[in-house]
């Protein structure tokens, strides 16, 4: 009997959440070009800036080529879909010299049905994408001067991510969402089709099936169904359930969670127990592969390394991570925060608002049923422009995001903004600071006595934070010390400095060259932040150095900074709350 696909068939898919069995991967044999004149070889899925693409090329690239050829078995009755995990920027799409289509966004998925085009089984494919990161785009981290600064870093450029065919019937599933309820043991689900066609959907638990439903669906249904079995998705144990779903023809292999969060007063509650969020920055950044990582090993490494400092969990920040990652914390009980790559667009003109929200819906829609994101966070650091203090946002654009955000997915909380300015509405009020032990002492002294947090902002000179009484607080930003055994780590940049300008090797205020001052350091910081009863969680900046920022507790390429009994030094700080 067929229960499902198991872990290896779901890590080697390209996303684990929305399986079918025939599948092509197509990322071999590819020939890239600058110029469409002179072609080389590349490895797909990574980034000609990368030096595992096997070119290596870090200027700017305003557009390059793709081409190779690829065989295509049409079945009686099938289409053929070709899906690009995710092309940074903007693609236009041939397939034997005719366009079948364009995608805008650098970090959604997209999809084309190609069946039509082919011609026998051999083909040829050809994308052409066009890449200006002056323009106002999402773009997250990516420097927009010629090299890598502060906390901007090596562009990542075309494909990023797998490419593959899929073999559907012409009626078939588009979507499902699932939302599960704790207290009814239950799972409502929906469906989006594209016709009308008898519907199964059965659901297990390690092999044992607990939840069945069978109907007619004609383009859109939900509905509920009850689990024999309840299993929580809890911190550290990332119980999954299997679904199998069939349409007419179609069959989807999917998964989901049995959990509910939210926030009770301060609290933050998973399961409907308080949990207090002990996060770390994590940028997607990998030496060889920039935002894609070489392998699935190095992914779930990532979060072994944050759950061996007695972190429960991952900010992701600026930067849409690979499903495969997101099923990885899924399956380990890792909490995150899901993210978009925000900077990068002019936040004073509404006249962006549109192209942002189509790449934000794709995002949300991509990454829906991940158990694993606790937080939808779309915005980061929404004040203006880096270059002028003077220009200020549209408040207008923050509320609008929030909103659609809350439309589209209201079970979960949603930042409006984390740091920086925020809207009139939010279901946390996310703070950033960089501020010493006895200056953070003062701030959440003041908040657990008065319910006033006033958290002078970072990098423009007379903005404040309206703080509403009630509402629970993050920090999602703290700490930042430039931990390194470079001879400079003393001389890093001030927090304007540093992080606008800098070049080499900086962190946010003094360095620490002793990995015992460190961890003196950042002791006081955790402890003034876990005594605050009304702060619901923190997130310390970063898990490892990225590049010039050298901040991380562990180096770039993940080498250890701190010994065994350091590391344990610091569970023993987070297991304090």
């Amino acid at each position: 009997m067929d229960t499902g696909m198991n872990h290896l068939e779901k890590i080697n898919y390209p996303d684990p959440n929305f399986i079918r069995k025939e599948t092509q991967v197509i990322n071999d044999g590819w020939q890239f070009s600058f110029d469409r004149k002179a072609w080389q070889s590349i490895n797909v899925p990574y980034c000609p800036e990368s030096k595992l693409s096997g070119i290596g090329h870090t200027d700017f690239i305003g557009q390059c080529f793709y081409k190779k050829t690829f065989y295509a078995d049409i079945g009686k009755g099938r289409r053929v879909m070709l899906h690009f995990g995710a092309v940074d920027y903007r693609c236009e799409v041939y397939v034997n010299g005719r366009h079948i289509g364009s995608h805008v966004g650098g970090f959604p998925p997209f999809a084309f049905d190609v069946t039509d085009v082919l011609i026998g089984t051999e083909n040829e494919l050809y994308v052409c994408v066009y890449d200006d990161e002056q323009r106002d785009c999402p773009s997250g981290k990516q420097s927009y001067k010629r090299q890598s600064f502060g906390c901007f870093y090596t562009r990542t450029t075309g494909i990023w991510q797998s490419v593959w065919l899929e073999f559907v019937p012409g009626v078939r599933i588009k979507q499902i969402q699932f939302y599960p309820s704790v207290e009814r043991s239950s799972v409502l689900t929906e469906i989006h089709t594209n016709g009308c066609e008898q519907c199964s959907i059965f659901v297990y638990y390690q092999d044992r099936k607990v939840g069945e439903y069978c109907g007619r669906v004609t383009y859109r249904a939900k509905f509920e169904i009850l689990l024999s079995e309840s299993h929580l998705w809890e911190l550290g144990q990332g119980q999954l359930y299997d679904v199998i779903i069939t349409f007419g023809d179609d069959t989807v292999y999917s998964y989901f969670g049995l959990r509910e969060i939210g926030y009770r007063g301060y609290d933050f509650v998973l399961n409907g127990r308080s949990v207090f969020q002990k996060l770390v920055l994590d940028q997607g950044y990998y030496p060889d592969g920039i935002y894609t990582a070489p392998s699935v090993q190095a992914m779930q490494r990532d979060i072994d390394l944050a759950l061996d400092l007695g972190f429960n969990g991952a900010r992701l920040h600026q930067k849409v991570f690979d499903p495969r990652f997101l099923y990885l914390c899924d399956k380990s009980g890792y909490m995150v925060w899901g993210e978009f790559a925000s900077w990068g667009v002019d936040y004073s003109d509404l006249h962006f608002l549109g192209r942002f929200l189509q790449e934000w819906q794709e995002v949300l829609a991509r990454d829906f049923n991940h158990p694993s994101i606790v937080t939808w966070c779309p915005l980061n650091e929404v004040w203006g422009r880096w270059e002028d203090a003077a220009e200020r946002r549209d408040v207008r654009f923050v509320e609008l995001v929030y909103d659609f955000t809350k439309a589209y997915d209201p079970t979960r909380p949603c930042v409006d903004a984390s740091g920086g300015h925020h809207g009139r509405r939010t279901d946390c009020f996310d703070v950033h600071t960089y501020a010493d032990a006895e200056e953070l002492r003062k701030y959440l002294k003041e908040l657990d006595s008065s319910d006033i947090l006033d958290i002078p902002l970072l990098y423009c000179a007379g903005e404040v934070l309206p703080y509403s009484k009630g509402l629970p607080v993050n920090v999602s930003e703290f700490g930042g010390i430039c931990f390194t055994q470079k001879d400079d780590a003393s001389e890093v940049g001030t927090v304007n400095e540093g992080a606008v300008e800098s070049e080499v090797a900086w962190g946010y205020g003094k360095g620490e060259q002793s990995a015992d001052a460190f961890l003196a350091r950042y002791e006081r910081l955790a402890d003034i932040l876990m005594d605050c009863r009304k702060l619901s969680g923190f997130c310390y900046t970063q898990l490892y150095d990225v590049e010039q920022e050298e901040n991380g507790l562990y180096y770039y390429d993940r080498r250890d900074k701190l010994s065994e009994e350091q590391k344990a030094r610091m569970r023993a700080i987070h297991s304090r709350r």
